[in-house]
C-alpha cells in the first residue's frame, strides 16, 4: 500500500474517525509521515524490552498482545483489530519506557505506522488526536483490568467455559484451537485445560477432537459460572 493512493487515505479515514475531526495541518502531517507496513501471520511485531519507535494503526488483520512468564506460561492481554491501535505502544512512546509485553501477528496484517516523535508532538497540538489517544488508553485499560479480574476472582473452570462461549455462537459450534492455545490465552497449563475440557465433555457440553472443540450445550457452560463443577 502506498500513501500516494487516495483509496488508502480514504480507508484510513473510514477506520479512524479522528482523522475526520482533526485539523488540516495535522492531517497533512499525518499522511506525510505515516508508513504502511505488512506483516505475515506468526511474525513478531514487538518483543518485550524493545523501544517503541512507531505507533501502529491497524488497517487489516489481527495482532495479539500477550505477557510471558519465566515458567513459560502466556496470557493474552488484548487483541488489536482493524480500526484499533496498541495502548502499550502509545504508553511506551509517551513515557519513554520499553515495551512490557510481546506482540505477534495472528492473521496477515497491514498497519499505518506513525513515528514516535509525531505521536508526542501532536498530542499537545491537536484536540482530535489528543482525544483519540486518551480514549485508546481508557478503552484498553478497561480490557486489561477485566483480564486481571478474571485471573484473580474467577475459577479456572469458569474462565475456560467463558472462553468457549466467547469464541462460538450457535449450537453446535466448532472452535478451532488446541488445548495449548487455550492455555496460552488464559495463562495456565495445557494439562489443566485438558482436564477441564474432558470434564465438560463428560457432561455432554462439548465434543473434543484434534485441534477443535465443538460446543454442544451452551446452557451447561453458562451454568458453570453459578454452580461450578
Amino acid at each position: 500500500m502506498s500513501m500516494n493512493n487516495p483509496d488508502n487515505e480514504n480507508r484510513l479515514r473510514e477506520l479512524f474517525p479522528f482523522l475526520q475531526g482533526a485539523g488540516s495541518d495535522f492531517c497533512r502531517a499525518f499522511f506525510d509521515k505515516v508508513i504502511l507496513a505488512h506483516l505475515k501471520t506468526g511474525n513478531e511485531v514487538c518483543a518485550e524490552g524493545n523501544t517503541c519507535t512507531h505507533l501502529p494503526l491497524l488497517v487489516e488483520g489481527v495482532a495479539r498482545i500477550y505477557k510471558s512468564g519465566e515458567n513459560g506460561k502466556e496470557i493474552t492481554l488484548y487483541r488489536i483489530h482493524p480500526g484499533e491501535s496498541c495502548v502499550l505502544t502509545a504508553s511506551c512512546i509517551l513515557s519513554g519506557r520499553p515495551f512490557p509485553a510481546t506482540a505477534n501477528v495472528e492473521s496477515n496484517l497491514a498497519a499505518a505506522l506513525l513515528p514516535a516523535d509525531f505521536v508526542r508532538k501532536w498530542i499537545g497540538q491537536d484536540a482530535a488526536w489528543q482525544a483519540y489517544i486518551f480514549s485508546l488508553v481508557a478503552d484498553r485499560l478497561s480490557a486489561i483490568i477485566q483480564v486481571v479480574e478474571e485471573v484473580v476472582f474467577q475459577r479456572l473452570d469458569q474462565r475456560v467455559a467463558a472462553y468457549l462461549l466467547r469464541h462460538g455462537s450457535g449450537s453446535p459450534t466448532a472452535i478451532h484451537a488446541t488445548h495449548q492455545e487455550i492455555a496460552d490465552e488464559l495463562g495456565t497449563s495445557r494439562e489443566v485445560v485438558s482436564r477441564l475440557l474432558k470434564s465438560f465433555e463428560q457432561g455432554d457440553a462439548i465434543r473434543l477432537s484434534r485441534g477443535q472443540v465443538t460446543v454442544i450445550d451452551r446452557d451447561y457452560l453458562l451454568g458453570i459460572g453459578a454452580n461450578g463443577l
